[in-house]
């Protein structure tokens, strides 16, 4: 089978957006290359390695290659094909109403698949999006009727700026999970919120406010990880081998032609087939034996007075094996949450060895280009922060000194 050229393009947006666009739909039509977004902040000789395994191609019916993120070994991607793409942009407009000519408003990078979805939903729908590499309350409230792409990171800062939310169409929630009382408070403030779930290997959200997207079918694995077959799913891993063949992935990963693809998170299903998320199964926490998933951590902590924004992830520790720690960004600075309050609220709703043993102060949770947390990062500066602590308690004490905030004394079993 003859490959197909392979176009990497590097995406400062807004300045190549309408030539992006261009070259995007002549992807899909089949009239132009395949095309690797990339993001221009990449490590120069990160950039160098995946435009030389570009010049490899990809078989003809794969639109586009989403770089994974990841920094060591051979660049891979992940192989979109044009009727995957289409598949997902069309089954999103038909899920939330949106007819031809309504137009959206692109603030994620088009080299995560978010934001490439929202250049080619635009596509289907016959407009031009508005790009923006910020948004804010101003660029909201010059987009009445927009739909738009969020991370919940961005819809916390809108709603705390005072945006005009009300005024957009659609805002599809996505990238990271969403605490509830995030989305309570934006639908309070008259925002049409939809929650999404999906990754890469699904041309993004495929899940919508727990339910498939038409054609999606979702299922619970023994292990209780989340299994998706359907129109959306990727054609596999780039890059793949002489003549533009592409791998399945992991063994298992997966089947292609209508097989499913079983991804590295943790699910459940309720009687009217309603997903929930549990988390990552490479995020849950071993500590003392027992194990955590951050999420529902995260879940409670974010409904708690005083916390602004939490991530929680596991800190090394000689005893336990791990720490479950707290990140916390304080809804006042001069009077954040203290450890003992936040671990008596957590063991009302969740066992007592899920409540948190560590507490991190920030100012802001680090993230991803993709707008999701940097859960390596800030396992680094909980390690740090921890270990610091830990050797303050064991210095001779000083007046005043009240800097640990470990809290490691009682069981929990």
């Amino acid at each position: 089978m003859p490959e197909r050229p392979l176009h990497a393009v590097p995406l400062p947006l807004p300045a190549t957006a309408g030539p992006f666009l261009q070259a995007l739909s002549a992807a899909l039509d089949g009239t132009g290359p395949a095309l690797l977004p990339l993001d221009p902040g990449l490590p120069a000789a990160r950039l160098a390695q995946l435009r030389a395994a570009a010049s490899a191609g990809v078989p003809p019916d794969v639109a586009a290659v989403i770089a994974t993120s990841g920094s060591t070994g051979a660049p891979k991607g992940v192989a979109l094909s044009a009727a995957a793409l289409r598949a997902s942009a069309a089954s999103s407009l038909a899920r939330i109403g949106a007819g031809p000519g309504q137009r959206w408003l692109c603030c994620l990078p088009a080299f995560h698949v978010a934001g490439l979805q929202v250049l080619v939903r635009s596509l289907l729908s016959g407009t031009v999006p508005v790009v923006s590499e910020r948004v804010d309350a101003e660029v909201i409230a010059r987009s009445p009727g927009m739909h738009v792409s969020l991370v919940p990171t961005q819809l916390r800062r809108l709603l705390d700026a005072g945006a005009p939310l009300a005024g957009l169409g659609t805002i599809l929630l996505g990238g990271a999970a969403a605490p509830s009382g995030l989305v309570g408070q934006a639908r309070a403030a008259g925002a049409r919120v939809v929650t999404t779930y999906g990754m890469s290997e699904t041309c993004g959200g495929c899940v919508y406010d727990g339910l498939p997207l038409d054609g999606v079918r979702v299922e619970i694995g023994d292990d209780a990880s989340i299994r998706i077959a359907g129109p959306v799913l990727f054609s596999g891993y780039w890059p793949g081998g002489a003549g533009g063949r592409l791998p399945a992935g992991p063994a298992g990963s997966c089947a292609p032609a209508g097989g499913w693809f079983t991804t590295s998170d943790l699910g459940e299903l309720d009687a009217g087939g309603r997903l929930t998320v549990r988390g990552r199964a490479d995020d849950v926490i071993n500590t003392g034996g027992e194990k955590v998933l951050p999420g529902e951590v995260e879940s409670v902590l974010g409904t708690i007075a005083g916390v602004r924004d939490v991530v929680v992830v596991g800190s090394p520790d000689p005893e336990w094996g791990e720490l479950v720690t707290a990140i916390v960004v304080p809804a006042d600075p001069a009077r954040p949450p203290d450890l003992v309050r936040l671990r008596a609220l957590t063991r009302d709703r969740l066992p007592g060895y899920a409540a948190p043993r560590g507490l991190v102060l920030v100012a802001r949770i680090p993230l991803l280009a993709s707008g999701k947390p940097d859960r390596r990062e800030l396992r680094e500066t909980a390690r740090r922060e921890l270990a610091r602590r830990e050797a303050v308690s064991r210095a001779p004490s000083r007046p005043g000194d009240n800097t640990a905030q470990i809290g490691k004394q009682d069981s929990d079993k």
